[in-house]
């Protein structure tokens, strides 16, 4: 099946008809952003992320975001009652594994998620490399590798878990371990954000949640949508301020034509 700026636009257009609702447990730091992010794309936010709530939600949504940010105790049990939940009702999920291999408490975390196969493993170069045992991770949420230096880590990521891996950076790899996608699009002010990298977490899990072809394909089409609108909201911005706030109305905006005049595959 071809991925290209079609398919993407078909995949937008399939995300507005099914408005997919997206269960995030994520990061506290993050999670209004995370919300509006979703609202603008087309999606449903529940940020339920409590025990005894978590896993029967799971059950219903269209798809689940595991965000490691901000892990307290009470969160962590929920995080594992969803991903239980969610594997067995065949809901897709997204991984992300925010500033594992560098801390120690949600590293072995990851850890007990990840034998539960995630659809999506989205993260920086570090956290990628940190997962697959290529690496002991970044600067805290900062990477200190790039995507081609965790190439490798996550082709193994990724036919070991049978996921696909999503590696962040200038230029952005989808893989499932023998097909790689680069997308060259996207902005340096989504580094300026705070929750920009996490909300595309809660994106792609958007993306998932109504797909009916490849997961690789949907996840490489949340991220163009994604950086694409972060290019439109760039263009005579101020600052990171009014960046922020014209992502939303991007993301609200984008449709077929926008991504056709402006996709780069790398």
């Amino acid at each position: 099946m071809t991925f290209d700026a079609v398919a993407i636009g078909d995949r937008i257009a399939a995300l507005h008809r099914a408005a997919p609702l997206v269960q995030c447990l994520t990061n506290a730091v993050v999670m209004n952003f995370t919300a509006n992010v979703l609202l603008a794309a087309g999606a449903a936010p529940a940020m339920v992320d409590i025990p005894g709530e978590a896993g029967p939600f799971a059950r219903v949504a269209s798809a689940v975001l595991i965000n490691l940010g901000t892990p307290r105790s009470e969160q962590r049990s929920a995080m594992l009652e969803a991903v239980a939940a969610a594997t067995e009702a065949q809901r897709p999920w997204v991984l992300d594994p925010v500033a594992v291999g560098s801390l120690p408490v949600r590293t072995a975390l990851a850890a007990r998620l990840l034998e539960f196969h995630p659809t999506c493993i989205r993260g920086n170069p570090s956290e990628v490399m940190a997962l697959a045992g290529a690496g002991v991770g970044g600067r805290g949420v900062d990477s200190v590798a790039t995507p081609d230096v965790a190439r490798a880590a996550a082709q193994q990521l990724a036919l070991h878990h049978h996921a696909v891996v999503a590696v962040s950076g200038p230029v952005d790899l989808i893989t499932d371990g023998t097909t790689d996608i680069r997308i060259g699009n996207g902005s340096p002010l989504l580094t300026k954000v705070t929750g920009g990298g996490c909300a595309l977490g809660a994106l792609t899990a958007a993306f998932l949640g109504c797909e009916r072809h490849t997961a690789l394909h949907a996840v490489a089409a949340a991220t163009a949508a994604y950086t694409i609108a972060a290019e439109m909201a760039a263009e005579g911005v101020a600052g990171s301020g009014s960046f922020a706030v014209r992502l939303l109305d991007a993301l609200g905006t984008l449709d077929g034509d926008s991504v056709r005049r402006r996709l780069a595959l790398a």
